[in-house]
Order: structure tokens, then sequence, then C-alpha cells
């Protein structure tokens, strides 16, 4: 697949077959994506690949706790001011139209939210993780590290595509950090930043098929110097 095609068929997938994903494909995809850029070359990520039993385990441990004492080691907003909050609001209402969830229906849309706690189907999770020391330090917070595995993130995404494969980052999928670490012994030493569902796209499901809006590129960029 060429680059660009990847870059505009990538989308986050939110219905995924339970077809597992062969541990060569997700090697291949993981060694090319280890040429990605880092600051100084610092390339601080680790990854922990998670299938099976164990994947299993861990969203059986989430769904219990549900959104409830969240403690995500990468910090998430306290709130989202505008422009952001309307964008947030916009996928919301795009996803629950497009799967029949009424605004009233609180039942459904608790399902829904629900589903990011089984990974929307996906068998298998990668969760990226840094160095604590490396982040977080007496002298304040190196965001770099963080950057780096945003970069790292999206090569893994777009190779995904070559492999007929289908991807989402989540957030959720870290909000217990305790878990993951009890079920596959992850080191306090570790930051669990997110996790990326992977899979193959369950293209007969709606939702599967939806794409969020993007903002037009004249919002986002000023010109300068240029006649």
């Amino acid at each position: 697949m060429e680059l660009i095609e990847a870059i505009k068929t990538r989308k986050s997938i939110r219905a995924f077959k339970p077809d597992p994903v062969p541990r060569s494909v997700l090697q291949e995809i993981l060694e090319a994506a280890r040429n990605s850029p880092s600051w100084a070359n610092t390339q601080p990520w680790e990854f922990a690949i998670v299938t099976g039993r164990q994947l299993e385990e861990i969203k059986k441990g989430f769904l219990e706790l549900g959104t409830t004492g969240s403690n995500m080691e990468a910090g998430r907003p306290p709130e989202f001011p505008e422009p952001y909050i309307s964008r947030v609001r916009s996928l919301g209402q795009k996803e629950y139209g497009l799967i029949g969830i009424t605004r009233d229906n609180k039942e459904g849309r608790a399902w829904w939210n629900s589903q990011n706690f089984h990974n929307y189907g996906a068998p298998c999770v990668i969760y990226i993780l840094i160095d604590r020391a490396f982040h977080i330090h007496e002298k304040g917070i190196n965001v770099w590290p963080v950057y780096d595995c945003g970069l790292i993130s999206q090569t893994i995404m777009l190779l995904a595509t070559n492999y007929g494969l289908g991807t989402v980052v989540q957030a959720q999928a870290v909000i217990h950090p305790e878990i993951i670490r009890r079920v596959i012994g992850i080191p306090d030493s570790k930051l669990i930043l997110i996790g990326i569902a992977i899979g193959y796209p369950d293209w007969a499901e709606k939702i599967a098929s939806f794409r969020s809006d993007k903002e037009p590129l004249d919002k986002l960029v000023k010109w300068y110097g240029f006649a």
C-alpha cells in the first residue's frame, strides 16, 4: 500500500472480528515501526503485546471497575475547553446515531461505553510503556518520551493498514494500570501510556465504517513568508 493511501485510509476501528492476529505479523509491524524518530535517538518506547486468556482477564477487571477510580498514569485533562469539547461531543453524537442509540437511552449508552473495555472486540492490544524515571523526575516532567511514543503509535497504525488490520488508540485501555500490572507483571518502574487495540475490522458492523470529521486545513494553518 502506498504511504499516502495508508494515511488517508487509516481510521479508528470500533468493531473487530475475533480472528487472532498472527504473532509473525505483529513482529513485522513492530520491526518496521522501530525506525520511527525520537528525540536524540532516545527510543523511549517499550511494548507489552497481550492476547488470549490474559487479555480476557484484563478486560474482566476493567469491566468490574468501570470508570470509577481511574488512575491513568499519563494524566488526562480535568476538562476539555473549546473548541475541543465540541469535537468530542460531535464524535459521540455521530457514533450514537450510527448505532441507533438515542440521547435518553441510558442503558444503550452505558453498553456502548463498556465496549471500550472490551477493546471493541479486538483480539490483541499493544500497550506502550516508558521508564517512569525518564518521564517524571525531581526537576519536572520530560514530555519528549510521550511525544516520541505518539510518533511510533502512528507508525504502527499506518503499518497495520498494510496487513488489512484495523487499530484504535484507547485511553480507556489504560485507566486501570494496576490491573494490567497484576495480570502480566509490568513493574512499577514502567509507566503504561496507552493501548492500541489491533485486529481485523468487522466491516459487517456499520460503526466499523465510521470516520470522524477533520477540521479543514485553512482553520489550522497560517502561512508566513510565502508569495
